[in-house]
This record gives C-alpha cells, sequence and structure tokens, in this order.
C-alpha cells in the first residue's frame, strides 16, 4: 500500500520496500565523503545529474556533519544552498535542504526547496514551524546528541529509545502545524549510535513501520560500513549497496545515497530478480554495450 507524501504543491505516493532515491549533493567543502570547494553552477549540474542518474529528490546540504570541524554561520550556510537550491528547483528538481537550522529552513523553502531533512531531532522546533506555512515535507530523524557533536549514549534498546523519540519529536512538529502526510522519519544511523548499534537498528528496521509514514534511511558510506569493511569513505559504495538492499528488505520508502546510478542500478536488477520488475521475453542486450570500447 502506497503511503502519499505531500511536499508542497507536488506529492509522491510511497511504497515500503520500493525505495526512491535521494540523492547527496554537498555545497560544504569540508564533506567527509568528497571533500572540497566547487561554484554553485557545478553544484547545479552535479544536482541535475543526480536527477537524470534517478534520484527522485536532491538533497543539498551547507554544512558537513562531520563533528572535528566548528559549526558554520547561518548566513554562510544560506549563501552555500540557496543559489544551488534555486537554480535545481526552477529546472523542476524536487529539492530537499539538509539542515538543522529554522532561518536556513526558511530561506531554503522561499527558494524553492520541498522538503525540509533536520538530522537534529528538530533542536530547532522553528523548523518544523517553517515547514506547516510553506506545506512542505519533514524529516524527523532520531539522534540524542546536538549538532556537531559526536557521543554514544547508553541505550537499555536502542530501537526503543528510537521509537519514543520519533513519536516525541513528531508530536512536537504536528504541533507547530505540519500535517502527518508531510512527515518522514529517520531512524538516523551513525547518529549517536555506535557501527553495532547502526547494525542493530538496520536488523530490526520493520518494527518501525508501524508509524505509517515513510522511512528514510542515509546509509551511503556511512561509519559503519567503514567499519564493516576497513575502507575509506569513497571506498564504501558496495558496502552501501548491502545496506541499500537492506533497507529495501526491511520497508524503506527512500534511501539517501551519493551514488544515485549505482544504486538505481541495484535496485533495477533486485526487482527484477524478485519478480518485481518486469523482464520481457524479448529483452536482449544492447550490441554496442556487450564490450567496453577500445582505448
Amino acid at each position: 500500500m502506497s503511503i502519499p507524501l505531500r511536499l508542497r504543491d507536488r506529492a509522491l505516493d510511497l511504497e515500503p520496500g520500493k525505495p526512491v532515491l535521494m540523492g547527496i549533493l554537498n555545497a560544504a567543502p569540508d564533506s567527509f565523503s568528497d571533500p572540497g570547494a566547487h561554484p554553485p553552477e557545478r553544484l547545479v549540474e552535479r544536482g541535475l545529474a543526480l536527477a537524470a542518474d534517478g534520484a527522485a529528490m536532491v538533497d543539498v546540504g551547507g554544512e558537513s556533519g562531520r563533528t572535528d570541524r566548528e559549526a558554520v554561520s547561518t548566513a554562510e550556510e544560506v549563501d552555500r544552498v540557496v543559489p544551488v537550491i534555486e537554480v535545481l528547483a526552477a529546472e523542476g528538481v524536487l529539492v530537499s535542504v539538509d539542515t538543522w537550522r529554522a532561518e536556513v529552513a526558511r530561506e531554503a523553502l522561499t527558494a524553492g526547496a520541498a522538503m525540509v531533512n533536520d538530522v537534529s531531532a528538530l533542536s530547532e522546533p522553528d523548523a518544523a514551524a517553517a515547514c506547516a506555512e510553506a506545506g512542505a515535507a519533514l524529516v524527523v530523524t532520531h539522534t540524542r546528541v546536538p549538532p556537531k557533536h559526536k557521543g554514544f549514549p547508553d541505550y537499555d534498546d536502542v530501537l526503543d529509545d528510537v521509537e519514543e523519540l520519533l513519536a516525541e519529536r513528531a508530536s512536537v512538529a504536528r504541533e507547530r502545524g505540519v500535517a502527518d502526510e508531510q512527515l518522514v522519519f529517520d531512524p538516523g544511523i551513525d547518529l549517536a549510535k555506535t557501527p553495532a548499534q547502526s547494525v542493530e537498528v538496520l536488523r530490526r528496521l520493520p518494527d518501525l513501520t508501524t508509524f505509517g509514514r515513510p522511512l528514510l534511511l542515509a546509509v551511503s558510506r556511512k561509519d559503519f560500513i567503514g567499519a564493516l569493511t576497513g575502507r575509506t569513505p569513497a571506498e564504501r559504495d558496495g558496502g552501501t549497496l548491502a545496506a541499500v538492499g537492506a533497507a529495501a528488505a526491511a520497508g524503506a520508502s527512500i534511501v539517501r545515497v551519493h551514488d544515485v546510478a549505482g544504486a538505481t542500478d541495484y535496485l533495477r536488477v533486485r526487482a527484477a530478480l524478485r519478480g518485481e520488475g518486469p523482464v520481457p521475453g524479448e529483452l536482449r542486450l544492447d550490441e554496442a554495450l556487450r564490450t567496453e570500447p577500445a582505448a
């Protein structure tokens, strides 16, 4: 059964277990995965490429989640994301903004964003009010540590804590005027969680479908994958696909990834092998794809 998600004047009918992809677009120069300063026009080009590769939405972030870097000012974060969001939205791309600051959320929504991806458990509840006013979607995420801080709380049961906090913060969002059809839940993989705790949440993810709202899983190149494989962030795409598969099997509706093209291929082949996607009898490989071009 599909779950409708309202994104301002647009809507997505999301189906648990058949996730759409959220492409990651880092406008911060100190990203843990793809560091480096890029001008707005280059970021726009990258965002359009993510959409062309199969991203249903593009998540633009102006501040790295790294805890070994100081927080940037609100003004700097706005300067990084707004010009990119304006162009992508004008091009018809469904844009999300990755921010915990209410002021940045408002500026991004004014620029055309349709979703606020708040990974701070609504540390600034006015971000929810901004979504309510704009009719935009809001991602409510589990974490027990403030933005730009690192910590590993001692949970009695990590999934019970995820359910408890998400329910409580969703109530805060509703009090600020956010409708159920605008809500998305993220269990916060690697946020205030050890690698073992992140794996436990993923293993038990089906228990979270009781919320009746879409689940977003941000698993791409995460620390738990690096801990399991011994690989640096740029080398974790293979492990990421395993996590994408687990998220899909457990009922995720949105998966946030760096390598959209790879995840698109993975989900397409997975669907075919599971009998969930068409495989016409006349299907044949294009001869141009049979071998790599000669050097």
